[in-house]
């Protein structure tokens, strides 16, 4: 872990819509490090993501984004990778030995890849209005949980016998899946896991909509 005084430093500014799953990963490893850090909500329906200023800090116009007192950064598991590199001890949460590291990456990319376009488009669709396929989004996100269930079958993390980087980033949107009209029900370990990362030193939850859970 790096040597930065981090109580001597101004907070992370955090640039993020509040219910949106890849800015809440961000916010889950910035308290689970204990950072000090401050969230600055973004109002994307009033185009405040295209605003000349926050291109200059997110050039694509994409929540979260960081300032970290002068670094910035986007994209959400971009920042995590940032975060744990220079503030953690990033052999605990990318991996100790190149299989681990390998397992955290896999992980990373079905964050990016199954879980946006399962769990998280079916909840863009019904928390959002997304003009998107809602009945393939929740068939893919219970095709993933089917996986993710049998993985977790005899193991209590995602990549590795501890919390790393890809329990981070695959849970906010895998605990709100119900919010997109995806029951958990049927997945017994998957929910074991939600509740260890839940269970966590400066876990933090995601606001969440009752009335679509």
């Amino acid at each position: 872990m790096t040597d930065v005084n981090v109580r001597d430093r101004q907070p992370v500014l955090l640039y993020r819509h509040p219910k949106s799953g890849h800015c809440h990963r961000v916010e889950l490893i910035l308290s689970m490090l204990d950072l000090p850090y401050q969230t600055i909500d973004v109002d994307m329906a009033k185009g405040q993501h295209k605003a000349p200023d926050f291109l200059a800090i997110s050039p694509l116009g994409q929540v979260p984004a960081i300032n970290d007192n002068g670094v910035t950064l986007a994209d959400s598991n971009a920042i995590l990778t940032y975060l744990v590199e220079r503030y953690g001890d990033a052999a605990e949460w990318r991996g100790h030995d190149p299989l681990e590291q390998a397992e955290v990456q896999r992980w990373l990319s079905i964050a990016a890849g199954e879980i946006a376009s399962g769990p998280c488009a079916a909840r863009l669709v019904t928390l959002f209005g997304a003009t998107l396929d809602h009945e393939t989004a929740k068939s893919r996100a219970h095709d993933l949980f089917s996986v993710i269930e049998a993985h977790l079958a005899g193991r209590d993390w995602l990549a590795a016998p501890r919390p790393t980087l890809a329990d981070i980033a695959a849970y906010s949107y895998i605990s709100h899946a119900p919010e997109g009209g995806v029951s958990l029900s049927a997945y017994p370990s998957l929910r074991a896991w939600l509740g260890r990362v839940e269970a966590l030193p400066g876990f933090v939850g995601m606001a969440r909509s009752p009335e679509l859970a």
